[in-house]
């Protein structure tokens, strides 16, 4: 029923006095009575009702999507093996928690090469050079640093999650800087020495001091890659196994799906059909590949795509009600959290924006990705003088009415406030009680008597 209403185009209503081409404003009336009659004569087809006091809701309607507080997906940092899956689909996870390893013999290697030349150098420490053999040495060990940041980095752009990428390049980038003062400081040593200012063996002692850090941090650096191969639970949620979507995607955060930051998931291979996609534990996974997503539902909320000509009305705090395609004949509550300020392309190919809710309680529990209708209560007027839509008739631009005066039609003009889809408030020019036309208005010419 909802996606009915969604995809139908919208109810011209003659009597507005400005129509709009996107989202449909509706309305709600309550406590609003009225007495029509027909009149007979040469006023058939005639209807002739009462202005009344009521509450008049104005409606706009937006088409919209359930988003999940967060997801995030957990991709493999390198190649290797699934050596260890730790969770199952459906599972309760908590921020921290470890769902999986990958063995890559690569990283493992890497690493273990990095321990043994920084223990040859803590046990050997710097061999007696010659002042010619110094630039030499100092120039080696700065090619081997270089190579170790260039290995660290590239291990680290292989990493899917933007957060422990981050983490890794920040490392490398700060051990970087460590040694290129390490070996400044080597070479200024050396240039004291052919001052004559300073002997070899402080300029021996300083290539010394570079070389260990270079090998504790080319250490470091390897041993960091191996950590990032066991994965980690950014936040607390439920398992999915794989990406969020077949042969991978990318997850968005709840700016996008509702609030905390996520990581993307890595495109892999699409799966055949009739084929589990999910990676089985012992499998050989490439760099990238999904192994599990896992999504927040603690707090579920909505995005709803609101027409350029709707957008001003809706403000922080405006309640709405839901219907969704998946719940037939349930409506849900929610709250506008906020509204973007930056446009979006609208599926109808005119101008929206984004307005992000607050999704409370409701049974069933809805599932992030649902299609939803959203009609948020923009403004009401309670209490105060209404009307049937149709009793209003714009003439060269001047909303108006056909009252019944001392027996005959005259026309008055108003003004109106809230505008429902069904009734519509006046703000002046009619006062609770006065008779209106309201059906047949056509067919009435001012002065004619009323039968």
């Amino acid at each position: 029923m909802a996606s009915v209403l969604r995809e139908a185009p919208p109810r011209i209503r003659p009597t507005r006095a400005r129509l709009r081409p996107g989202v449909l404003a509706l309305g709600i009336v309550a406590l609003v009575s009225l007495t029509a009659a027909s009149c007979g004569g040469g006023d058939s087809g005639v209807t002739v009702g009462s202005a009344s006091i009521g509450t008049v809701d104005e409606i706009v309607e937006a088409p919209g999507s359930v988003t999940a507080r967060a997801a995030a997906t957990l991709s493999a940092p390198a190649a290797g093996t699934l050596a260890d899956l730790r969770v199952e689909a459906g599972d309760e996870v908590r921020k921290g928690d470890v769902v999986a390893i990958i063995d890559s013999p690569e990283l493992e290697a890497r690493r273990d090469s990095a321990a043994k030349a920084l223990d040859q150098t803590a046990q050997g420490g710097t061999p007696s050079v010659s002042l010619s053999g110094y630039t030499a040495v100092r120039r080696r060990t700065d090619k081997q640093a270089a190579s170790a940041f260039d290995d660290a980095r590239a291990a680290a752009a292989k990493v899917t999650d933007p957060g422990v990428r981050t983490v890794l390049l920040k490392q490398v980038d700060a051990a970087e800087k460590q040694y290129e003062a390490a070996s400044d400081a080597a070479a200024a040593a050396l240039r004291s020495v052919q001052r004559g200012v300073a002997s070899l063996g402080q300029a021996v002692g300083a290539l010394s001091a570079a070389q260990r850090l270079q090998a504790q941090q080319a250490y470091d650096l390897a041993n960091a890659a191996v950590d990032a191969l066991t994965l980690r639970a950014p936040v607390s949620g439920t398992v999915q196994l794989g990406g969020p979507a077949a042969g991978g995607g990318s997850t968005s955060s709840l700016s996008d799906l509702l609030s905390s930051g996520t990581a993307p998931a890595a495109t892999g291979g699409s799966a055949l059909p009739g084929v589990d996609e999910a990676v089985p534990q012992g499998a050989y996974v490439a760099a990238g590949t999904p192994i599990v997503t896992i999504v927040d539902v603690s707090r579920l909320g909505l995005v709803a795509e609101v027409d350029e000509t709707d957008v001003l009305l809706v403000k922080p705090g405006v309640k709405a009600t839901v219907e969704l395609d998946a719940a037939t004949g349930v409506t849900y509550q929610a709250a506008v959290r906020a509204i973007d300020l930056l446009p979006t392309t609208s599926a109808r190919g005119g101008v929206s924006y984004r307005v992000r809710l607050d999704l409370t309680g409701g049974t069933p529990t809805p599932r992030p990705g649902m299609s939803a209708v959203v009609r948020l209560q923009v403004r009401q007027a309670a209490g105060t003088v209404t009307v049937p839509a149709s009793a209003i008739v714009n003439a060269d631009g001047q909303d108006t009415v056909w009252a019944v005066r001392d027996g005959r039609y005259e026309r008055v003009p108003v003004k109106l406030g809230v505008q429902g889809e069904d009734v519509v408030q006046v703000t002046s020019g009619l006062s609770a009680g006065q008779q209106v036309v309201v059906g047949g208005a056509d067919q009435v010419h001012a002065g004619d008597k009323v039968s």
